[in-house]
């Protein structure tokens, strides 16, 4: 038996409030909500990103010299690559540490050796570890860092000789005029364009931070980003044209008033944006917004592109000013559309610093098609599908779709088995702690909107609307105190969150009509990725312990309308080792599985047949999983 997921015309508007009012939780069905005395499940405040900082900084002031600490908080203990940081720095930070350690991100080979303490020192400087993850350094003419109120502890003293002073200053020199000529040249061609063209640029920039997820930025000791309560840029927290926002207040100023922060920022971003939509922007997550680093993340993807056999190759840019990183950005945006049809294109995310890095996926190889072939066989055993590859699979599906539209085994309907057994599959199948995959609860509701154009309709859909399958391996409940109950409200709070993904992405696929508009705030997601220690920022990865995850978001066609991002496939574990490529590749083989399956069934519906989702609501993970 499960709950009903929409409303309910029978009931009396009475019954109606009171059903709403009580828990959804699985373990509290039936009670009423808001009733519990405090949380079941209290999180820790260092729980998360918090404690990870503290745990680095005590590991660091433990290490036996200063180049090893250096690697720790570089590193934030090996749970992010030190380009990333190296990338954070301000340029007399930058330069502090090139000198210091031999550690730049231009030079990745560049090790140098930690400084000595000489008798006397010609200058005694700082390093520490800030909130935000960052190494924060104390420089000749700087004041001491005990100043700074967010640091995560003390500071470790770093002495300085003669010939560092001398070296640095040279350093310094040269970063100096190289970001002096950067933003002259940013400046001009911000000017050449106009009080238009920069109009265009910042209410385009605008959108992106609105519609992007969350991205902290730097521009020397500025900060830009879109996320929680430090918001600089319309994001969750500043709505656009708010006067806190970066990019709202400087659509009125001249552009002789801006700072040079913001000529970088807004040509950087504009650049980034041109390469590859908005997403690219988190590509630069945690760095410095520089043009010097645009250019390299736009060499490293034009490099990357062109390594794809087939298509004319992009020659690299003729120099890092802004017109020909201009002319390679909208290169690389062409030949990113060209080998989309040909390799899977997929991103690394980095927890602690939502940092991501595109790559080009290499082609299955042993692990995936091993992974692929039990993920069929399991699959042929509870399905009427056939074949020894999901391709096969599909086709088997495609020749005979219609039982996705009668009641199969204990489900209403063939597609929610399907949905079921494929989630459940992959738990088994890819060694998951939890697996699942979400969706539109009724396609004969889509299909009959779409047909009459109805946006204001689908754009008022509410969570009820959506679904999320979760199915959790048995012995995962040992990451929940060996509770079943709390595994079962555990993976109901994963699907009430998937519920709000699929919300969130569906208006991103409907023309921009008022309503629709209204509530637009993320651009689908088209491509997969594979996340390492994500249980970091995110307060409801760190309560359900998501650490190492892939997700394979995949579109879908209902009538006329291809919907990005509409269903997909995630795969998480809590602990352990991380997942590959080769993982991921499989997944997103399963994930589109789940996606023909869900077109082809809106075919069916599309040819009169009535299609609804009841299962997957909170009764039903506690019935699956508790009992």
């Amino acid at each position: 038996m499960t709950l009903p997921t929409t409303p309910d015309s029978t009931l009396s508007r009475k019954d109606a409030l009171a059903r709403a009012r009580q828990s959804r939780r699985p373990s509290r069905l039936g009670r009423r909500a808001g009733t519990a005395p405090g949380p079941d499940y209290p999180v820790p405040d260092d729980a998360g990103f918090p404690g990870l900082l503290k745990r680095v900084w005590r590991r660091a002031a433990a290490e036996p010299d200063l180049s090893s600490a250096m690697d720790t908080l570089l590193t934030l203990a090996g749970h992010v690559p030190a380009d990333i940081q190296l990338r954070a720095l301000p340029a007399a930070e930058e330069c502090a540490l090139k000198v210091l350690f031999g550690r730049s991100w231009r030079t990745p080979g560049l090790r140098g050796t930690a400084p000595e303490a000489e008798a006397p020192a010609a200058f005694l400087g700082e390093i520490g570890l800030n909130t935000s993850g960052r190494i924060v350094v104390r420089v000749p003419s700087e004041p001491p860092l005990a100043g700074e109120e967010d640091l995560v502890g003390g500071v470790l003293r770093v002495p300085w000789s003669d010939r560092d002073l001398a070296r640095y200053r040279a350093e310094l020199d040269a970063a100096t005029e190289r970001l002096r000529g950067s933003a002259a040249d940013c400046r001009a061609r911000l000017a050449a364009a106009g009080p238009d063209g920069r109009r265009d640029m910042l209410e385009n920039l605008k959108e992106a931070a609105l519609r992007t997820a969350p991205f902290v930025l730097y521009s020397g000791d500025r900060q830009y980003t879109n996320f929680r309560d430090r918001n600089t840029l319309a994001g969750k927290t500043l709505w656009p044209g708010h006067p806190d926002c970066a990019l709202s207040s400087l659509a009125t100023v001249p552009l002789d008033l801006w700072s040079d922060g913001d000529v970088l920022m807004v040509t950087c971003l504009t650049l980034l944006v041109r390469s590859a939509g908005f997403a690219r922007i988190e590509e630069a997550n945690g760095t410095q917004l520089t043009v010097e680093h645009v250019a390299r993340l736009l060499e490293r993807t034009r490099a990357a592109y062109d390594a794809v056999p087939g298509g004319e190759r992009i020659p690299p840019a003729a120099s890092d000013s802004v017109a020909d990183l201009g002319g390679l950005a909208a290169a690389i945006a062409r030949r990113r559309r060209e080998i989309t049809g040909r390799v899977r294109l997929y991103r690394e995310i980095h927890g602690p610093l939502m940092h991501k890095i595109e790559r080009v996926a290499g082609a299955p190889a042993g692990e995936a098609r091993e992974l692929e072939a039990d993920l069929c066989a399991r699959l042929s055993e509870r399905l009427p599908v056939a074949g020894g590859s999901l391709a096969e699979l599909g086709a088997s599906l495609e020749a005979s779709p219609g039982w996705l539209a009668e009641p199969h085994g204990a489900s209403r309907t063939g597609l929610e088995s399907l949905v079921h057994e494929t989630v459940r599959a992959s738990t088994a199948a890819f060694d998951a702690d939890f697996a699942m995959s979400r969706g539109m609860r009724s396609l004969t509701a889509l299909t009959a909107a779409l047909r009459c154009g109805d946006w204001p309709e689908i754009a008022a859909w509410d969570l009820p609307h959506f679904f999320c399958c979760v199915v959790p391996a048995p012995d995962a409940r040992r990451y929940f105190g060996d509770s079943a109950a709390h595994m079962a409200d555990a993976a109901w709070a994963m699907s009430a969150r998937m519920q709000y993904n699929s919300w969130h992405f569906l208006a991103g696929n409907l023309p921009k009509v008022p309503e629709v508009a209204a509530r637009d705030y993320f651009v689908p997601p088209t491509i997969p990725d594979i996340a390492y220690y994500s249980d970091q920022h995110h307060h409801g990865h760190v309560a359900a312990k998501v650490r190492f995850t892939i997700r394979s978001p995949q579109p879908v066609r209902v009538l006329d309308r291809t919907f990005d991002g509409f269903v997909d496939l995630r795969l998480l574990r809590c602990e352990g080792l991380p997942y590959g490529e080769q993982d991921l590749l499989a997944a997103d083989r399963a994930s589109g599985f789940i996606a023909k399956a869900t077109g082809l069934a809106a075919e069916l519906v599309a040819g009169g047949a009535d299609i609804e989702v009841t299962a997957f609501d909170s009764r039903w993970h506690w019935e699956t999983i508790a009992e």
